[in-house]
């Protein structure tokens, strides 16, 4: 069994992750302080958490996964990169770092982080440095790349950086990952949506569509149209830039809906229904919560290919089942 601890946790990919491949494993706790978020994972996973701040949460999981507020690396974001460690979102990258110190003997075999892949500018490599440092100076090798989920079968253009630290000395060899060959959009896009609110009208919008204004020398703040593949998906669809616009005939435009956001994040669709039963959507209104939700997770195919390869580990090596809440150490 493995056990995890999801810090940040957002809508829980990486235990959606698990639970798609099949493997026996335990959700010790689950840290998230957007109270959308606690209720959606409670939705999805039937559990009864609230909500709670990671500093000065101590645990000890085999694995812990966090992927601390992308914001301040993010290159469209603030720039400011975590560097003053009580001053940004992204700084709570440093309180996980001191739950990990509090553990002792306690502490994660294995610690995943993502992030955008923003942290490697020059502007934040300081500050990413500065996190490879202090886990190992807590004993861990650290490994990391920027996978794209067009490898692993999701026809998004989502690039994110993952650092793999490992306690045993080992290295995580991303080598080994799975790819897939990327599915075509179609199969992620619902049929005949023709509800006025996803339609694009707003004249500021039409104008930046890219294919009305060929050969400009940046398309950053210009509308794709989706043909194979998306951009990245991000908390909302209804600006620009986004994650990219469907042609329909007219000509009209529109935009993803959330059922298709929450499909290219690597989410069923019973999924979504069970979110959508906690926050309904209001008549005529794009529903910006379920957006939200699905912007702020991680990939699950690019996870499921991450646990693939942390499996040949043996997690239940050191410790047994715990007892009262305590996991305890085998002697």
């Amino acid at each position: 069994m493995i056990k995890i601890l999801e810090l940040f946790g957002g809508i829980g990919s990486p235990r959606k992750a698990l639970i798609n491949l099949g493997v026996d494993h335990k959700a010790i706790d689950y840290v998230e302080i957007d109270e959308k978020a606690v209720r959606a994972y409670n939705a999805l996973y039937d559990n009864k958490y609230q909500p709670q701040s990671v500093i000065d949460y101590d645990l000890c999981p085999d694995v812990l996964v966090h992927g601390s507020p992308c914001q301040d690396f993010s290159r469209s974001g603030q720039r400011l990169g975590g560097k003053d460690e009580d001053k940004t979102r992204s700084s709570l990258m440093w309180e996980t770092l001191r739950i990990i110190e509090n553990m002792g003997v306690w502490k994660p075999k294995t610690i995943i982080w993502e992030n955008v892949k923003g942290v490697l500018d020059k502007d934040n490599i300081d500050t990413f440095n500065k996190y490879l440092r202090k886990l190992s100076d807590l004993g861990y090798t650290n490994s990391f790349s920027v996978l794209n989920a067009m490898d692993f079968g999701v026809p998004q253009r989502r690039e994110r950086i993952f650092i793999i630290s490992m306690a045993d000395g080992s290295s995580f060899d991303f080598s080994k990952l799975r790819t897939r060959s990327t599915r075509h959009i179609s199969e992620f896009l619902e049929k005949d949506v023709t509800e006025e609110k996803y339609m694009i009208q707003v004249p500021s919008m039409l104008s930046r569509i890219e294919e009305f204004n060929p050969g400009t020398a940046s398309k950053y703040r210009y509308l794709d149209v989706i043909e194979d593949s998306c951009w990245t998906i991000s908390t909302r669809q209804d600006r620009c830039p986004n994650a990219g616009i469907i042609r329909l005939d007219g000509p009209q435009y529109r935009y993803l809906t959330e059922r298709e956001c929450w499909r290219l994040m690597g989410f069923e669709d019973s999924d979504y229904e069970e979110v959508l039963r906690e926050y309904p959507t209001k008549p005529n209104r794009k529903n910006a919560t379920i957006y939200k939700l699905a912007g702020n997770s991680i990939v699950v195919q690019v996870l499921e290919a991450i646990f693939e390869v942390l499996l040949d580990k043996d997690f239940d090596k050191d410790y047994i089942t715990e007892d009262c809440g305590q996991l305890q150490m085998v002697y």
